[in-house]
Order: structure tokens, then sequence, then C-alpha cells
């Protein structure tokens, strides 16, 4: 191993003579680059090899080779590059070749290669890193793109890119990606190929000797691609996808026909392409701008367009009466309402269909759940407010069994100040089971803290806390907490307090309220935060050191404190605490003793 390193440290030497003759480097930098060189060799020979000595080898020439960079720009000097940089980026490719050899499943070391490759312009080299790696990382085909696309867009060669795409597919018959980027290819190809001939034509060069041939002209390799992927992968989205991408090229009108027919003919029944043909409509037949075009041109020009679209969406609707249909025809309503127009006449159209596509998708009981809330905020918004009462009641008859509508109805009562929230909270809990209704008591309390008398909100509390699950009655206990004490002061709350103890599960916040309710008072009592502290330790202690630690300092800090009473909370918290924890109550409570913390 000695010798192998020796003979690696005399192959650099002529490299470093060099750098020291032209001046890039002193005497001195030299022997401290052949010291750091010698270490790193080192590493990489020794029999147990570490992937990290490998990369820092890598990194500590690349960080040569810019310093190297640095200085010739600096002194101007810009000769010698084939015995300084070329040795130098020959080791590294060397090393990097190795290493890949070793842990050939590290992908991210590949990419670093290929990194170095591209910076550096080893194009040679790179065709082979890329060789290697898809021997062995076949199975991804995000690598196969990757060296297509520096093919076809550094080496400028699709026949290479071509070649690498479909031996990919050979691997990868059915993925999508591949497929989208190998048609996106072959419309690069044509349309590079159109742009040469046009600027020979231009030049009026004989084109004898350059074969055009007129099929890969007007992208029928691209069509070959897409037929073949129109067998293997099915969806409205691929083809989709296809057909935004070949939307990109000019010359493609009779492929995006052929496309677009095909998506018709096989997704009849698929929302997604009556969505695609519907907002179609917005880019067809528009007028050419001029400045002639008034205003009232403009909007009378964009409210025929989107009518065609309408038209579309309402053959739509009946040819595939679905949720999905519906809420495609709703999602697209509401994005040209939302869209900004200076015209209050288009405007208002579009909310008047808006409201009318609601409707009808809830008279045919096929609006979505969640679309109810987006007809109510538009409702309301509009200042329609029984409308907003009547839709939000439907939607309760319709999803009886749903939380969340039975919410959004008691907000829109709510909100309208109407004389039935009471009924309407009543009829919610008669209709759904306790699980899942903390939302609806939470709104309730809150909605009555601000309307009812004391009594009736301490009751309607009372009754939550029966009514909730054991783990939802945590939070209904601490706004219970919260709420008593901005009513009733603290002898009530305390009362209020020691009543809930009575009954798990309690959460840490809590006994934290009642501690920092305690804290505020003028007399505040040691006695009373002992208390406190013991009832949240003896359900909270094994699993948080702060709460230990909060008791120590209010024992040092409080003027009824007893800090001989620290030692024995330390002994306990050392046995209660679980795993980790004990090791950070130690560390913590190490620098409260000496006053860091």
């Amino acid at each position: 191993m000695a010798e192998r390193i020796e003979q690696r440290l005399e192959d650099r030497v002529p490299e470093l003579e060099q750098l020291e003759r032209v001046g890039l480097f002193t005497r001195r930098e030299i022997r401290a680059v052949l010291r750091k060189a010698s270490a790193l060799e080192y590493k990489i020979q020794r029999r147990a090899l570490r992937k990290e000595d490998f990369i820092n080898y890598i990194q500590y020439e690349i960080n040569l080779l810019e310093l190297i960079k640095k200085r010739r720009a600096r002194i101007g000097y810009s000769f010698k590059k084939d015995e300084i940089e070329n040795s130098i980026l020959h080791r590294v490719h060397s090393v990097f070749k190795r290493a890949t050899g070793k842990w050939k499943e590290d992908i991210q070391l590949w990419l670093s290669h290929v990194a170095f490759c591209k910076q550096w312009n080893a194009k040679h080299q790179l065709s082979k890193v890329f060789s290697s790696m898809l021997a062995i990382h076949s199975n991804k085909p995000a690598l196969w793109i990757m060296a297509a696309k520096w093919e076809m867009e550094t080496q400028l060669s699709s026949e290479s890119a071509r070649h690498l795409f479909l031996r990919a597919l050979r691997f990868h018959p059915e993925c999508p990606k591949l497929y989208q980027e190998y048609f996106r290819m072959e419309l690069m190809h044509a349309e590079k190929q159109r742009n040469e001939k046009k600027e020979f034509e231009r030049a009026k060069m004989d084109l004898g000797e350059f074969n055009y041939s007129e099929e890969i002209l007007n992208g029928e390799m691209a069509r070959i691609v897409y037929r073949d992927a129109a067998q293997k992968i099915k969806g409205v989205e691929f083809h989709l996808s296809l057909l935004s991408i070949a939307k990109l090229f000019d010359f493609t009108q009779d492929l995006q026909k052929e496309i677009l027919e095909s998506l018709q003919t096989k997704y009849a029944d698929d929302p997604l392409m009556w969505d695609y043909v519907a907002r179609r409509e917005l880019e067809l037949g528009s007028l050419p701008s001029t400045e002639h075009t008034t205003k009232q041109m403009k909007v009378s020009e964009m409210t025929q367009r989107e009518e065609r679209c309408c038209a579309v969406f309402e053959e739509a609707v009946r040819a595939v009466p679905t949720e999905d249909m519906w809420k495609c025809y709703i999602t697209f309503c509401l994005e040209r309402y939302n869209r900004k127009t200076n015209s209050e006449e288009l405007k208002q159209k579009r909310l008047e269909r808006t409201l009318s596509v609601f409707g009808q998708a809830h008279e045919s009981s096929l609006l979505a759940e969640a679309l109810y809330k987006q007809w109510l905020q538009l409702l309301l918004e509009s200042n329609l407010f029984e409308k907003a009462v009547e839709v939000a009641e439907a939607a309760t008859k319709r999803f009886s069994l749903s939380v969340e509508m039975w919410q959004m109805r008691l907000q829109v009562l709510i909100q309208l100040k109407s004389n039935d929230v009471t009924q309407g909270f009543e009829e919610a809990v008669k209709h759904l089971k306790s699980k899942g209704t903390l939302p609806l008591w939470t709104l309730w309390v809150e909605w009555s803290e601000g309307t009812n008398s004391k009594e009736d909100t301490e009751a309607l509390y009372q009754r939550a806390l029966h009514a909730t699950t054991p783990a939802e009655s945590v939070t209904v206990k601490e706004k219970y907490l919260g709420w008593t004490y901005r009513n009733g002061g603290y002898k009530k709350v305390k009362r209020v307090f020691n009543s809930l103890c009575e009954n798990r599960p309690f959460s840490l916040d809590f006994f934290r309220k009642m501690i920092q309710i305690e804290k505020e008072q003028e007399s505040c009592k040691m006695l009373h935060l002992r208390e406190y502290y013991e009832r949240a330790l003896r359900e909270f202690g094994s699993t948080d050191s702060d709460l230990w630690l909060d008791y120590v300092k209010e024992e040092l800090s409080h003027p009824q404190g007893k800090p001989e009473n620290c030692g024995s909370i330390h002994w306990r918290a050392m046995k209660m605490l679980q795993g980790d924890l004990v090791e950070d109550f130690v560390s913590k409570y190490t620098l409260l003793q000496t006053g860091h913390l």
C-alpha cells in the first residue's frame, strides 16, 4: 500500500512543479498540498474503505481546481492547462470511478460525477458515466431522461437521444414521463430541422445534399410515439399532457386534432375530458385586438366565449351526470367569477351563472359536500341571506351526519343573528353521535358566552362535558376553566377546577392555566401552587421534564417557597421520567442550580 501511495504522490509532482514554475502557487503552498494529498491518499488506499473519505478526496481536488481557476484569472495566465488541470481532472474521474464501482447503489454519488463532468465540460467522460450508471440503475426512468436530454441539448444528437429513449422504454414500457419526454424530444427535433431548412432557404442554398424528410418536418415521429403511448397508457391526464406538449409547437395542428378526437372517442364518460373540451372554447375564435376594439366589444366577446364553454358543460352534465362532472362545471364558473373585470355587467352575469349551476347540481342531488361551503360563502358575499339559510338547511338534510355541514349551517345562523340558533344546535346534537362533535360544542359555548346569561352558559358547559367523548372533553375543560375565571373570579374557578379534577382525562394546559390563574392573584399562595403542580405531575410527571423544572423554579423564586424541597423534587423526577427525558432534566437542573437557566 505504501508503494502505491508513493507512486500516486510522485504522479502529482509534474503538475505541482508547473504550478510553482508559472507562479500560481508558492513553494510553501506546494508542500501543504502534498501533505494533504498524502493524508487523503492513505485513506482511500487502506483496506477498510469509507465512502466519506472518497467524497472528501474529490471535494479537496475540486476546491484545488477552483483555486487554480481564480489564481489564473488574477494573474492573467492561461497556459499549461494540459499539464495542470487535465492531470487533476483525470485523477478526480479515476476516484469517482472507484467510488461508484464500490458503492454502485448510491445514486447521489453517480449524480455528483455527472455534475462534475458537466461543470468541467468533460463530454467524452460524461457519456461513459451515463452508460455505466444506466447499466446499474436501469430501473430509474429519471436517469434515462437526464441522459437523453444531455444527448439532445448538449451533444445536439437527436439520434443518440432517440436510442436512449427506446432503450428506456424496453425497461419501462408503461412509464408516462418517459413517453412525455420522448414525445417532446421528437417535436423539438422536428422544429430544429424546420428552422434549419428555413435558414438554408433564406440563404438560397441548395438543399440537395441535406436530407430533410417531410415526415420528420411535420412531426410524424412524434405521432408514432403518441400512438404507441396511447395503446400502452390509459387515462385522460396522460393524453392531455401530450396534447399540452404538442400545443407548444406551431406545426402540430393535425397531431393536436388526432389526440383530441381520440380523447373524445375513448373517454366520452370522463369528466376531465369534458372539462378540457369546454375550457378550450375560451381559446377558440378570439378576435385579434386592434385599436378600434372597444371595451364593450371585448366584454361581449368574452361573454360569448364563456357561454360557449357553458354550452359544452351543459352537454357534459347530461352525458355524464356525476358529482365530479358537476364539480368541474362549478369550478369553472367560480374561476370565471373570481377573475377581475371592470365590467359590472360581466361580473353580474358570472355571479348569476355560478349560483344557477350550484342550484342545478343541488337539485340533481349531485353537489359534493365540500362545495356547499363555497355556495354559502358566495350567497353571503352577495347579501342573499334568505337563500343562504335555505341552502344551509338543505345541506344538513342531505348530509345529516356531517358535523361540518351542521357547523356551517349554525355559523350562517349566528352570522345573520337569527333567532333559530339554539333550535339549530339542539337539532344538530339530536342527529349526531358524540364522537367528533367537539367543533359544534365549541361553537355553541362560544356563541352562548356572548349571547346568553352566565347561568345558561354554565349549564351548557356542563352539558358539553357529558356529551363529548372523554378525549374531546379535555378541550371543553380548558375553555370552561378560562370562562369561569373571566366571569366568576378566583373563588369560583377554584371550585370548578376541583370539580373538574374528579374526572379524567386532562391536558397539561388545563393545569398550567390554573397555575397561571393562581400566580395572577395578589395573595398567590405557594401551598396552592404545590397542590396544582402535584396534581399535574400525577398525570404528566413521567412525560414532561419541564413541569418538574418549573416546580423547582417556583420553590426557588416564590416568597413562600422552600428551596430545601428541590432535592426531593429532583429525586422524584429521576424516578418518574422516562428514557432520554431524565438526561434532559438533569442537564437543565444543573444549569438552574448554577444560575444559567
